[in-house]
């Protein structure tokens, strides 16, 4: 599991302690991608040491796309499932990450659980079949930076096979849930210059590679 991060050691240490209650598969990891010039990125560092199945591990991405995308290329070839989650997420179900394997298994693609935010409208945390990143180069668009990415996967989970789980929860924290409050990494991803600039370039992806990219996601997933 796929978790960029900046400025939230807090988040980091909540989310790795929820992985400790609700997993239960012994070999699900937490990876935890920190920016080199993030300052509270020393505080991330426990969580590798006093946590079985935690890394963290320096993103070196710029935005929160660029981080998941490198994490995403060094880690997929190692597993047969990749997900992502913000570390606003908290997962509340346990067996949570068998529950995905298992849909994954029987319909291969993306999966996504109830983040009792969106729901089943938007996967706002995804997970993927491996073969997905490794056939496309990344997890998602590069040229979007923050937003949209939900988006890309609800759109390509239709097309190549997508699994919603409406009685797994991995519940979103965020402020539009009044869950959270609008700390500066909301408000720089939410800027009206974000949302204008990966608005047109999901816009410009869908117009341009999307259709040969989900022939060649389905070829390598379904032969």
């Amino acid at each position: 599991m796929l978790v960029p991060s900046r400025g939230r050691p807090q988040n980091a240490a909540r989310l790795a302690d929820a992985f400790e209650h609700t997993c239960t598969l012994p070999d699900t990891r937490l990876v935890f991608g920190v920016d080199d010039d993030d300052h509270t990125g020393g505080e991330y560092l426990p969580l590798r040491s006093a946590r079985v199945g935690v890394d963290v591990v320096p993103s070196r991405g710029v935005g929160m796309n660029a981080a998941l995308n490198r994490l995403a290329g060094e880690y997929a070839p190692r597993c047969q499932v990749i997900g992502f989650m913000g570390d606003d997420h908290l997962p509340r179900t346990v067996g949570w990450d068998a529950r995905v394997c298992e849909a994954l298994a029987q319909r291969p693609g993306v999966a996504y659980a109830d983040d009792l935010l969106q729901r089943e409208a938007l996967p706002t945390q995804v997970f993927l079949t491996s073969t997905v990143v490794e056939t496309l180069g990344w997890m998602a668009p590069p040229l979007q930076r923050h937003l949209y990415l939900d988006n890309f996967w609800l759109y390509l989970g239709q097309r190549v096979g997508i699994t919603y789980l409406p009685d797994v929860v991995i519940e979103h924290l965020h402020p539009l849930a009044k869950k959270a409050d609008v700390d500066d990494g909301y408000k720089l991803v939410n800027a009206r210059q974000m949302y204008e600039h990966d608005e047109k370039a999901f816009a410009a992806y869908l117009a341009g590679d999307f259709d040969t990219d989900v022939a060649r996601v389905k070829a390598a997933l379904h032969g």
